[in-house]
């Protein structure tokens, strides 16, 4: 440290203060939110750690400087992290009979108050589904007002809750459905729908989650404006909303956890997380089921649509009995705030 030029001890300064935050944000999806409310926030902006770790690293071996060794030691302690928020291409498999797709998208009422300015966008979707033909379909903020006809399903459920607002959670489903619930949330408009599906000899449970939204806007600039408007104080809310929607979520995890201890049958879980790869929130979810993004995935795999930011809050989850054979998202299909995903599995 006395070796270095004063810009290099400044520079230093700030490694440290992110290697400590870097494994704070490591440790966290290890403990349950209501612990560490305000530092659970952390776990959202964990790449944007590894990237800056990353800079660093190179920064200090440029300069032949042994302080990249603190920057190294992060990177190669995180390295299993990075396949959660980029994954390089895998190879892909060869489609058979035995082959299903199970699409998960939150379409947002199907733009049913117009947030975006394109026309027709219930129609777009409805068009873009039967472009890519799921075989199982798991919708969020599902609209009956939009009036979007899914006909091609034959058997599906739709839950629908809200007094003034109607919105809902369905599974659209082309085999058929033999049993199905809805798991509700304490003092939540939040709730997942579930549905035991015939495939075959192969019954099957499909999860379709909504959890708690942080109520983030997908605009950046929106956010420094108002960050800039009250700067600490606007900060210090935002952090506080977040913190709490991260608490709620813990109990919805917890609550979804519980209940799919009582299914045997080989389970799917999708839907809208609202919450990072790097939380508490998927570790309990996901439990020992495969990540459908890190098995077959490509990129970011951003699923949101945030400015700048490629963020991934929705996910599909499958039983190990499942082999996944390809994932994909669609970061140009931007008709809500959400990107649709989707995989093609084979039951082994």
């Amino acid at each position: 440290m006395k070796k270095l030029s004063w810009f290099n001890k400044v520079m230093f300064s700030f490694n440290i203060v992110l290697t400590v935050l870097t494994f704070l944000a490591y440790v966290l999806p290890f403990l349950a939110p209501t612990f560490f409310p305000f530092l659970s926030v952390l776990t959202l902006v964990l790449p944007l750690f590894l990237i800056m770790n990353g800079l660093f690293f190179i920064y200090w071996i440029f300069q032949l400087k042994r302080q990249m060794i603190l920057s190294g030691i992060v990177l190669i302690i995180g390295i299993t992290f990075v396949n959660k928020f980029y994954k390089f291409a895998s190879n892909p498999q060869p489609e058979e009979d035995k082959d299903f797709i199970v699409m998960s998208y939150n379409v947002r009422l199907f733009n049913l108050f117009n947030w975006l300015p394109q026309e027709h966008v219930g129609d777009t979707i409805r068009q873009f589904i039967n472009d890519q033909n799921p075989d199982i379909l798991c919708i969020q903020e599902y609209s009956k007002t939009a009036k979007v006809n899914l006909r091609v399903y034959k058997h599906r459920f739709i839950f629908m809750q809200g007094k003034n607002i109607k919105t809902g959670q369905a599974i659209f489903s082309k085999y058929p459905i033999v049993d199905q619930g809805n798991i509700e949330f304490p003092e939540s408009d939040n709730l997942i729908v579930y549905a035991d599906i015939r495939k075959g000899k192969d019954t099957i449970r499909v999860y379709n989650m909504h959890l708690q939204s942080i109520k983030i806007s997908p605009d950046v600039n929106e956010i420094q404006d108002n960050v800039d408007s009250i700067s600490q104080q606007k900060s210090q809310l935002m952090v506080r909303r977040i913190s709490q929607a991260f608490k709620k979520q813990q109990l919805q995890a917890e609550i979804l956890r519980n209940h799919k201890k009582e299914c045997h049958y080989p389970m799917i879980i999708c839907g809208d997380m609202n919450n990072s790869a790097f939380s508490y929130v998927y570790r309990s979810i996901k439990g020992n089921l495969s990540d459908c993004f890190e098995e077959a995935g490509n990129g970011f795999g951003e699923t949101y649509n945030f400015k700048y930011y490629p963020a991934r809050i929705d996910y599909i989850f499958v039983d190990k009995r499942m082999k996944v054979k390809s994932f994909q998202n669609f970061p140009l299909f931007k008709n809500s705030d959400h990107f649709p995903i989707l995989t093609r599995l084979m039951m082994e």
